[in-house]
């Protein structure tokens, strides 16, 4: 059984890895600001990313690979960072990962990642289900700007919701995570086994890599 992965994402494919599944990389090309601007009414944290984690997900599900349709299931992801009631994605620019986290250090926020899982076996849809995961984050008080500066020179913050990651080198400036780590990540591995069990698959039939003791 093979999980189609409809994101790009670095910490998510080494999440899935790490874990044992080697997912297959379908990039869903999806514009996340316009599906968000479509939706009706002012969303919430949980509420925007598994929105747009469903819209990531359908957007492949009429992709081919290597000419055959996919057969398994398809996952789609989104994150985002709540502090202070505001919600904040990819930052994109250093100027603004910058003020962002002079803005949070000190302080704790919310990362929100929402999952949309589809039954694709077979080569079509058989069914669909979503959670979102969270986690509370708090920054270290500390955090001089010199480290902000040079932790934004490395462009990491620019690519990943809130400015930060857990998973390499902005972990340092985490003081607590409480709850789910894996939704700091993006991707809850235990979220994904009960989304899973809904259908009545067993997170252990993914397993396609190499694990101690298989």
């Amino acid at each position: 059984m093979r999980l189609y992965l409809a994101s790009t994402s670095p910490a998510r494919l080494a999440t899935l890895r790490a874990a044992g599944v080697d997912p297959v990389l379908v990039a869903s090309g999806v514009d996340e600001e316009a599906v968000a601007a479509a939706a009706p009414g002012p969303l919430d944290g949980p509420s925007l990313v598994e929105l747009l984690a469903r819209a990531k997900a359908e957007a492949v599900t009429d992709s081919r690979i290597s000419g055959e349709p996919i057969d398994g299931f398809i996952l789609g992801g989104d994150s985002a960072f709540e502090l202070g009631g505001e919600l904040f994605g990819k930052p994109h620019e250093p100027e603004i990962a910058k003020q962002r986290w002079l803005a949070q250090r000190g302080r704790t926020g919310v990362l929100h990642s929402g999952h949309w899982l589809i039954d694709h076996r077979g080569g079509e849809v058989r069914g669909a289900t979503g959670a979102v995961s969270s986690a509370i984050v708090t920054f270290a008080p500390n955090i001089s700007d010199a480290e902000i500066d040079a932790y934004v020179a490395t462009g990491e913050p620019l690519k990943v919701a809130g400015a930060f990651t857990i998973d390499s080198l902005g972990a340092a400036f985490i003081t607590k995570i409480e709850g789910d780590p894996h939704a700091v990540v993006g991707l809850s591995v235990s979220l994904l086994r009960q989304l899973l069990r809904e259908f009545d698959a067993e997170w252990t039939d993914l397993w396609n890599m190499e694990r101690p003791g298989l």
